[in-house]
Parts: structure tokens; sequence; C-alpha cells
């Protein structure tokens, strides 16, 4: 499917990374609780990735791609929080981006970092509209001395309520992979209308998302749900978190050979399909475990397994990862931390035979506000038939915020 065909230089590639987080440097963040019930929040983030190794890249047909080159991006996230009262809340968030990063180009199926960039933010979900991620309402029910009971309807995202992670879940701070910010096996959706349950009854946690996606790849509205089981343990070790997760979605992904495309005999006046000649379509299904827990005060680890059962539609069927979460503690640096983490991803049948992934990161928090991670990244991509891939990308990530 690729091949290589020169190596570039590290010397300059290193220099286009660093000259391009000089100028995001600059960039200032904030935080003001405007009175006790508003407060507005802000994040900004600027990354150079560099994808080295891969040579020059050409496809099947010859024509050249990207290989070993570099890019950049820069989201930027503003949040707004009103509390009428301690069980109500008002809750916007918005998006905005500078550029694609790697994103746009690198020939590997993981994103090398999963934030949103400028392309993501336009008519989301096939919605027509752009930078509004979230816009909700939530109310808290107490239901006793240990118990609760949150509501929350408007446009939400399900990563917030589904298959979380202490260590590797926050493109902005934690991994910047893909592989290792959730779990794509669950196949959770972001930025639509729906709602989702909230129950916390002591040290166990029920949590529901239910949302109507405007349109998938395929083009079709669709229903997801989701739940998850989570247990919080407490030991000499450190706290620790225990999940299981289920999803699904109704029936709007199309089966494999369905005519895409194609105008059959006797449509040519516009008149409907012929039921044996509509696409075929089906659900999808996904399974997970989600593990976090602290070993000490200054080290944690990380575990995530999850699987699909669609293997004709979606790039993998079983996704195993987990790593390291190491504190700066250990070198006199409380603030900063090191993230080590490796994953394998079980190809379906659609191409894809297997990924490897690996990734290390040290965040340097120079203060309260503001952090810049050093991270290395190495993808293999094998596929089932044409020549598989591999290299490595060098990022530096400035975040400031609150």
């Amino acid at each position: 499917m690729y091949r290589i065909k020169h190596p570039a230089d590290p010397s300059l590639v290193l220099a286009a990374l660093t000259s391009g987080l000089l100028v995001a440097s600059a960039a200032p963040s904030w935080a003001y609780d405007v009175t006790d019930n508003f407060s507005i929040g802000a994040v900004l983030g600027a990354a150079g990735q560099c994808q080295e190794g891969l040579g020059g890249l050409v496809d099947e047909a010859g024509q050249s791609l990207e290989g070993d080159t570099c890019r950049g991006g820069m989201p930027f996230q503003l949040e707004m929080s009103f509390r009428p009262s301690e069980r109500d809340e008002l809750y916007a968030l918005l998006g905005f981006a500078v550029d694609n990063g790697l994103n746009a180009v690198s020939p590997f199926v993981l994103a090398p970092w999963a934030v949103d960039l400028e392309d993501d933010l336009q008519d989301i979900n096939g919605r027509g509209r752009d930078y509004l991620l979230q816009a909700w309402y939530k109310h808290t029910f107490t239901l006793g001395e240990d118990a609760t009971l949150g509501a929350t309807f408007g446009i939400i995202d399900s990563t917030g309520y589904l298959d979380e992670n202490a260590y590797a879940n926050d493109e902005f701070t934690q991994f910047m992979n893909e592989a290792f910010v959730n779990s794509g096996g669950f196949n959770l959706p972001s930025y639509d209308a729906g709602a989702a349950l909230e129950l916390a009854l002591g040290d166990w946690e029920i949590t529901a998302a239910a949302l109507n996606i405007g349109e998938n790849d395929d083009g079709n509205n669709y229903n997801f749900w989701g739940a998850q089981l989570g247990y919080r343990l407490d030991t000499a070790l450190g706290e620790g978190n225990y999940r299981a997760v289920i999803t699904g979605t109704s029936s709007a992904f199309f089966k494999p050979g369905a005519p895409l495309g194609e105008e059959p005999e006797g449509t040519e006046d516009g008149s409907p399909l012929a039921a044996e000649d509509t696409p075929e379509k089906t659900d999808l299904m996904g399974y997970g475990l989600s593990f976090d827990q602290a070993l000490g005060d200054r080290l944690g680890a990380f575990l995530r397994m999850s699987w699909t059962d669609h293997e004709d539609i979606l790039d993998y069927r079983g996704l195993y990862t987990g790593g390291l979460n190491i504190g700066g503690g250990l070198w006199g640096r409380e603030a900063d931390n090191v993230g080590i983490a490796y994953g394998y991803l079980d190809g379906a049948n659609t191409g894809i035979a297997n990924t490897n992934v690996a990734e290390i990161y040290y965040r340097f928090a120079a203060n309260d506000f503001l952090a810049l991670t050093a991270d290395v990244q190495y993808m293999a991509d094998a596929y089932d038939s044409g020549e598989d891939i591999e290299g490595w990308i060098f990022g530096l990530r400035l975040v400031a915020g609150l």
C-alpha cells in the first residue's frame, strides 16, 4: 500500500517543530470567576508534530503522499458555567482551532493528536453547526446520605460520561495519540443532542448516555446509547477506579457490498429504490473495561480493553492498551509527570491486520497555568495486503489554561 523512498534529515524535522512552537508559546490563557455563580474558563493548546522514518510515500497508483513532514495545530476552548443553585448548572463549551496538524496528512490509521482541530469544528456531525461543542443543563437530585442522581440534557459529549480514566483521558495534558485517550472500540460520539444520567451510590457509580447523531460517515442519522458501571476502590496504595462499559447504535451503518453510489435500473425518474435494492444497514456494539489504579503517591497504572461485534465495518475488533504514570516528585518536580503507554489493536476485516502503538511523554509544569510536553510516538500498521507502514512521531505541546 505504501513504500519508503527516502528518509528526512532529523535536524530539519526538529528545527521546524521548534520554530513553530516558539510563535505559539506567547499566547495567553485565563480564567475568571465573574460572580459566585458564574465562571469562565479557557484552555489554549499549541503543538507541532513531525513524522519521521516514512520517507516519501506513494500510493498504489504511484501518486505521492506525505511522508516525512512536520505540521502544527492550535486548538482553543472556551467554557462558561452558571450555577443558579448548588443542584443546578448551565454549561457551554466553544471550540476554535487553527490548522489540522499531522492528523490531516498522516498515513497511519490512528490520529497522532486526538484533539478537535480546524476541520473537526466545521459542520459538526452534519448539523451545519460550527464551534459550539456543548450546551447543556444539569440538575442533581439528592437521594440519600451517600446517593445522588445527576440528570443532564442538551448538546453533550458521551466521553464525559463513559470510558473515563485517571491517566489516559485528556489529549491536552496526558497522551496525545487517540489510542490512549478513549477506546475507539466504543465508537463514542461527541457534541450532539442527548441526555445523560449519573447515579452515585457511595463507591459505586452507574452512568448512562444517549445521543442522536446528525450523520455518520455513510451520511445516515443514528442513535447512540451507552452505559457504564464503575467502582472506586481505596486501598493502602491509593485510589483505583474500575469500570465496565457497553455501547450500541441504531441500524444506520451500511454493510459491506451495499451498492453505494449506484443507480439501480428503473430509478432514473427519481422514484424510491425498491426494497431489494436498498443498501442493508446494521447497528454497532462495543464492550470493554477501563481500569486505573494509584500505586503509592508517585506511580499509577492504567489498562483498557474493548471489543466490537461488527468486523466488516470498523478498523479494529479488539483494542488493548495500558501504561504507567510516574509523578515528578521522584526527582523533585512535584507538578511534573511522565506517561508511558503501549497498545495493540487487532484488525478487523477492513484491510488493517493490526496496529502496534507506543507513546512516552514528559510534561513540564512551568506554573499552575502553563505546561510544556515533549512527546514521542511509534506506530506500525500491518495490512492484510500491500506494504506495511511504520514510523516515529516527535512532538512538542504547549498548553495554557485552568
